[in-house]
């Protein structure tokens, strides 16, 4: 769910305290639209003014920044490192917060930046303002072919978005509400009476609302006695001293295990069906809701273009594998076109040119059972012999051949499976470079033009630490795969992979000691989480030495074999992969 004003106003009270009077020491801009503030005490302000996920928060994800820092990025440095944060406000029952900030000019003045966060989905944006309320620049411009109202500009004074026009609902008075239900149209649901009356008020508290009243979140007002009418300004008016007292709990809401929705007052109206869990504070509480989306989020706008690429290589090559393998299908039958000329060559003395089928007896049949052949009218017997004769050696080739092409076929089949599940685990913009020169150098893509230069940065592995304190490293794509098992790992080492299930390579640091079996799982349970059965609840991960794992000659990267091992069978946590890991 998007970030509602009662929820964002329940942030803004939390981190008012944290923030006041901290200097800004580091702006970066690691997506199109997010800016995070680094501010003095190592805390990390997140301002996503993405249209799925437009929020303020402290951050403990990590994220990595671009090579090259956008605009509007360089923009922010020049006018907010150093600044102090002098108050964070929230109109009321607005969606939008304010940041206002102390700073010193070039000449060494005192000044006012405020930076405002529109979190109001797709319209959502980020906007500097100097000190007399001028917009010096924003994350998305919008001129008059886009909005003939509202015009967010470099130069412009800025406006803060139109009122809805409807009652703020922390204004409400019992007199008011009981005139709005009388004039209501009894028909009408009870969250849509609340959604249509009042301003501030989400749909999921507009339901929880309604089911606290009759127990339903679909009952309409004609359902409701004098009884039920008391009750449901009872429970409007709970809720608006909650909102008005800023008594706020962090809550998710969950299904098996994965967060559907969260809150900042309790919900009842899902019942056993979701699990609430109750968070510290409501930046953790955001960071564990959009970790997972964010993520998706980011493969689909860097990766799309690599997805596409290898998706549709996987498929052509699917369709060239089923054409080849109906070919050799026909290769095998071959034996019967040798015949075939042989019982032409000894039958020459019976036929004439002219024929189109010879029926002759089959001497290589046990009871020389009569049999037809269909000859070309257009050549002679002698012809129709060499002619068969010819598609039996064409087939004996063919065979060969063509046992070899999908070979070469299934292995970059496998190949392109491995980059589209890597591409699901890529963070950084880093990831995404790398996996796209692996496709580049595999023939996939088009190699780069003489005036492009590759980056030559490289993403380090993934690194965790076990309970047990041993280090586990794992690849990020092919390329590391290759680099992190056949050249960085000690040969005493352990390597973990997924049994015959595409993932990346795993490795156990032991350093010649003995490994005890819990931490052989926590290193499993890495090995399932960074592969395609993520999802899985019983994965099979083998593991072995690393001296056992070899590479064969000309193997796409990422490829090898190994000739023993043992198996662990484990299921992936993303709970243990998060406490694992080295930040």
């Amino acid at each position: 769910m998007p970030l509602d004003a009662i929820c964002l106003q329940a942030v803004v009270e939390e981190l008012r305290p944290q923030l006041l009077n901290l200097r800004i020491d580091k702006v970066q801009q690691p997506a199109r639209d997010q800016v995070i503030l680094l501010l003095r005490g190592n805390k990390r302000l997140l301002l996503n003014a993405g249209a799925n996920a437009p929020r303020i928060q402290l951050t403990e994800v990590p994220r990595d920044n671009p090579a090259e820092p956008p605009m509007f990025c360089m923009l922010l440095r020049k006018h907010l490192v150093g600044a102090r944060v002098a108050d964070i406000i929230q109109p009321p029952l607005e969606r939008l917060v304010r940041m206002e900030l102390d700073i010193t000019d070039d000449f060494g003045q005192p000044g006012k930046r405020t930076l405002v966060l529109e979190a109001m989905g797709r319209r959502s944006n980020l906007i500097l303002l100097d000190g007399e309320g001028r917009i010096i620049d924003c994350m998305r411009r919008v001129d008059a072919d886009m909005s003939a109202a509202r015009q967010v500009l470099p130069g412009l004074y800025y406006e803060p978005p139109a009122a809805v026009g409807r009652l703020p609902v922390t204004e409400e008075t019992e007199v008011g509400f009981g005139e709005k239900l009388a004039a209501a149209n009894p028909e009408r649901q009870i969250d849509a009476f609340l959604l249509d009356n009042y301003f501030g008020i989400s749909p999921l508290m507009a339901r929880e609302l309604a089911f606290r009243t009759t127990g339903e979140t679909d009952s309409r007002l004609f359902g409701l006695d004098r009884a039920g009418e008391d009750r449901l300004w009872e429970e409007l008016s709970g809720f608006i001293s909650a909102v008005q007292e800023n008594r706020f709990t962090p809550i998710c809401l969950k299904k098996e295990g994965r967060p559907f929705e969260f809150s900042c007052l309790p919900i009842r109206q899902y019942g056993g069906a979701a699990e609430q869990e109750t968070y510290e504070s409501f930046s953790a509480l955001l960071d564990a809701f959009y970790e997972a989306r964010e993520r998706q989020e980011r493969v689909r706008q860097r990766g799309a273009d690599l997805i596409r690429t290898a998706a549709t290589a996987r498929d052509r090559l699917r369709r060239k594998l089923a054409m080849q393998e109906k070919d050799y299908e026909a290769t095998q039958d071959r034996d019967r076109l040798r015949v075939c000329g042989d019982l032409i060559t000894s039958n020459l003395y019976r036929m004439e040119r002219g024929q189109s089928k010879l029926v002759c007896e089959n001497f290589y049949d046990e009871n020389c059972a009569e049999t037809t052949i269909q000859l070309d009218p257009l050549l002679t017997p002698q012809q129709n012999a060499a002619k068969y004769y010819k598609r039996y050696t064409k087939a004996k080739t063919a065979e060969k051949y063509l046992r070899e092409q999908m070979e070469i076929a299934r292995r970059d089949l496998e190949y392109l499976e491995s980059v589209l599940e890597e591409i699901q685990h890529a963070e950084t913009e880093q990831d995404f470079m790398e996996i796209r020169n692996e496709l580049r150098d595999a023939g996939f893509l088009r190699k780069q033009g003489k005036g492009k230069k590759e980056p030559k940065r490289t993403a380090r592995p993934w690194e965790f630490r076990t309970t047990s304190g041993f280090r586990v490293l794992v690849g990020r794509n092919n390329r590391q795969n290759d680099q992190l098992t056949c050249k960085e790992a000690d040969h005493r080492d352990i390597w973990l992979h997924t049994q015959k299930i595409h993932g990346a390579h795993v490795i156990l640091c032991t350093g010649g000691q003995a490994v005890d079996d819990d931490t052989i799982v926590e290193a499993a349970k890495l090995a399932a989480w960074y592969s395609q059965a993520r999802e899985s609840g019983n994965v099979p991960v083998d593991y072995t030495q690393v001296k056992n794992v070899k590479k064969p000659a000309g193997a796409r990267p990422g490829m090898v074999i190994y000739n023993t091992c043992r198996t662990v069978n484990v299921t992936p946590n993303e709970d243990l992969v998060k406490a694992l890991r080295v930040k």
